[in-house]
């Protein structure tokens, strides 16, 4: 009995490969029909399309990553009626071709943010970043985001607009192109490569949510969930929300799967076990007040998938990524839980005891230098930390039978 290790593939695009992940020691792959646009029903015959090549490849698609929810939900326009019947329909035919795990999220405008995507360790290898004060100055001088300066304190404003008066204006524009576009768009970002003014478009998707508030995006997704749970039921899908990264509110935009609040409400909202969660210790572990063995705990019987790795966050609010197994991020005690939790599932006759697992990003290193990929997913970074996770179970599993 051991966790599914799989990682994460984006389909043709990919410049990763279905035959190198196969050598990785994954079991399991994650992807999407990243070609459909969002708001699209997945037919049968193009999830079987995807599901064939993987399985061709000795592999099996063990989530979608992700089945995307178009802006429109989020916002409760009236056009989110269709899109959600659409939804629906999507997840009776993942359900139908035996693939029963989604994870999405609920974050507005941007799936996740970082300022630097080669920030550079001592070792060499290459992480990415967060600046905090950095963003600020994006957010107050780039976009120029109308009202931005009430989110931010005094000493965060002196700070951004020291920063920005030492930009070059080559560096303006790239910080806004990896913020904007570069960890966007490869998934399923709203602003493309080709676009002309992305500043121009990124604020006006940014001012589609004025008026709002957590409140408003809570019931939003009450809305949701009220809708899709019961399909999933009926086909045997879980649905795994991922939290909020990073989880605090960002541009104005409220977060609303951030904390142990956000996950008690969640439950409380939609009690379904189908109504689950994506456990991600980076995004979690971005913020210093979350506990993560106890937020697992807490909410293990409703985790249906898991991302691992590490963050390291700085005495000035910034955070990169570090290492799989950095301090920082117990993930040793981490672990212990999940595992826990899998002998819990086998012993009450739960079939989903082998939880799918991948390493969640991976620091650029040694060949992967020399061949392309997605921002966050090189080939080796990632085979280091599936190693590493790999051996991290099997430790704590052997330590586990030893004292029983």
């Amino acid at each position: 009995m051991e966790l599914k290790k799989t990682l994460r593939w984006f389909g043709e695009k990919d410049p990763i490969s279905l035959a190198q992940i196969a050598q990785t020691g994954a079991k399991g792959i994650v992807t999407a029909l990243h070609h459909i646009p969002n708001g699209e029903v997945w037919s049968v015959e193009e999830i079987l399309k995807t599901k064939n090549k993987i399985e061709s490849h000795g592999l099996t698609w063990d989530v979608v990553e992700s089945l995307p929810l178009h802006e429109d939900i989020k916002k409760g326009k009236p056009s989110r009626y269709k899109i959600i019947e659409n939804y629906k329909e999507s997840v009776k035919n993942l359900g139908k071709c035996g693939i029963s795990t989604i994870c999405y999220n609920f974050m507005p405008v941007l799936d996740w943010a970082r300022t630097n995507l080669k920030y550079t360790l001592k070792n060499g290898t290459e992480a990415m970043y967060f600046e905090a004060d950095l963003f600020a100055a994006f957010d107050i001088y780039i976009l120029e985001r109308p009202n931005a300066l009430k989110d931010y304190t005094e000493k965060q404003i002196a700070a951004a607009k020291a920063l920005y008066s030492e930009l070059s204006k080559d560096e303006i524009k790239a910080i806004a192109y990896n913020i904007i576009v570069v960890t966007q768009s490869f998934i399923d970002g709203a602003v493309g490569e080709d676009e002309k003014e992305p500043i121009k478009i990124f604020l006006k998707l940014l001012a589609e949510y004025d008026g709002i508030d957590k409140e408003k995006l809570r019931d939003n997704f009450s809305y949701f969930l009220s809708k899709v749970i019961p399909v999933a039921e009926e086909f045997g899908v879980n649905l795994a929300v991922h939290p909020d990264d990073p989880p605090y509110p960002l541009l104005g935009l409220p977060r609303i799967v951030s904390t142990p609040d956000d996950f008690e409400w969640l439950t409380r909202t939609c009690p379904s076990l189908n109504n689950g969660i994506t456990f991600c210790t980076g995004s979690l572990g971005a913020r210093t007040d979350n506990n993560l063995p106890e937020i697992f705990k807490d909410y293990a019987d409703r985790v249906h998938f898991l991302h691992l790795r590490s963050t390291k966050i700085l005495d000035n609010g910034d955070f990169y990524e570090a290492e799989h197994l950095d301090e920082n991020v117990n993930l040793a005690a981490v672990m212990q839980v999940i595992i826990e939790e899998q002998l819990r599932r086998k012993k009450t006759g739960r079939l989903d005891y082998n939880i799918a697992i991948r390493p969640d990003h991976g620091h650029k290193m040694l060949d992967d230098f020399n061949r392309k990929s997605n921002p966050g997913y090189p080939l080796i970074g990632r085979l280091k930390g599936l190693a590493e996770l790999s051996g991290l179970e099997i430790g704590i599993k052997h330590l586990l039978q030893s004292k029983n």
